[in-house]
């Protein structure tokens, strides 16, 4: 790896912002690579697009905006349309498949029902963190042992249980994915 570009975008309420930082942070503290985590939304509280970006390189970050993205995480409809044209040709498109509904391309996308599955574990507002799993199992640009202490230490507390299901199931389904694209 010498740098990947992430960008995690949906709208606000989603935990967007959560899922960048917990990346970021597993990267940075876990995995030991060098790191820049930000962020942009729009002037709703909730319900505007918002983006996290991160950038993880091996050597020194001399500039820490995302230019092409190695990977696109979307979770909305309008951060699919206003971020996918930035996705390198060869970079990978993760999307809440009930909630993103891509157009014809001939790039591969990887679908994962992120907020349905939230919902059957009891709440939506894990459906970030069943992206991250999903994200994880599919790029492998982060160790999963990273992740899964970086969504300990960032989410709420007594919450842990219920995210630590929320990422194992879009991990599982993530490494699903894969099998069936004929990936390892």
């Amino acid at each position: 790896m010498s740098r990947e570009e992430i960008v995690i975008g949906g709208f606000g309420g989603q935990g967007i912002i959560l899922a960048g930082y917990i990346v970021g942070k597993a990267a940075a503290i876990y995995d030991k690579k060098n790191v820049t985590f930000t962020q942009d939304y729009g002037p709703e509280a909730r319900g505007g697009a918002c983006r996290a970006q991160v950038v993880i390189s091996d050597s020194q970050v001399s500039y820490p905006y995302v230019e092409t993205p190695s990977v696109l995480a979307v979770m909305s409809q309008e951060a699919y349309t206003k971020y996918t044209p930035a996705l390198r040709p060869d970079g990978c498109l993760l999307i809440d498949e009930e909630l993103v509904k891509p157009d014809k391309t001939a790039r591969e996308i990887f679908a994962i029902p992120a907020t349905r599955i939230a919902q059957e574990l009891g709440r939506a507002a894990v459906a970030n963190i069943v992206m991250l799993g999903f994200l994880t199992a599919v790029t492998k640009i982060v160790s999963t042992e990273a992740i899964k202490k970086s969504v300990l230490d960032s989410v709420p507390k007594g919450t842990g249980e219920l995210n630590m299901k929320a990422f194992e199931r879009g991990y599982a389904c993530g490494l699903e994915k894969l099998k069936a694209a004929g990936k390892k």
